[in-house]
């Protein structure tokens, strides 16, 4: 059944009483966004070591993915989509708080090695509309 607006575009609307999908949830967007991150990444020969690693209790962090390059480096993912590039874009989001707070995770993460590995703190940039996924190595440091 078509409808239309006082402009006169058409416009589809569902019959009465079909069952309507319910719009993604951030969280399930956001995971889409770090499966499609984790597989891009393996195909460069990123190895998986954990995902979504958490510091206890509040005010800690989150690291989204932690992968290990084949040369041994421990890399320290966070993943970043935006459906647009109002506001700067998913990059923009990667706050000095956002990133103190990986940085903390990280250290916490680390504490399991007995000596530290050589490590890096990467991103990997989304763009929602496009899925163009942009691997951004080295994209800050733990100082």
């Amino acid at each position: 059944m078509w409808s239309s607006k006082k402009q006169g575009a058409p416009v589809a609307t569902p019959k009465q009483g079909a069952p309507v999908a319910p719009a993604p949830t951030t969280k399930a967007r956001g995971d889409a966004a770090e499966d499609a991150a984790l597989m891009h990444l393996q195909r460069q020969g990123l190895r998986l070591v954990q995902r979504n690693f958490k510091t206890p209790g509040r005010g800690g962090g989150e690291i989204d993915l932690i992968m290990r390059e084949p040369d041994g480096t421990l890399v320290f993912i966070e993943v970043r989509q935006r459906a647009s590039q109002r506001q700067g874009g998913a990059g923009a989001s990667i706050t000095g708080l956002k990133q103190r707070r990986i940085v903390f995770a990280a250290r916490h993460f680390l504490l399991r090695f007995g000596s530290e590995p050589p490590c890096r703190f990467d991103v990997v940039l989304i763009d929602g509309g496009r899925g163009q996924i942009d691997w951004l190595r080295a994209a800050f440091d733990a100082s």
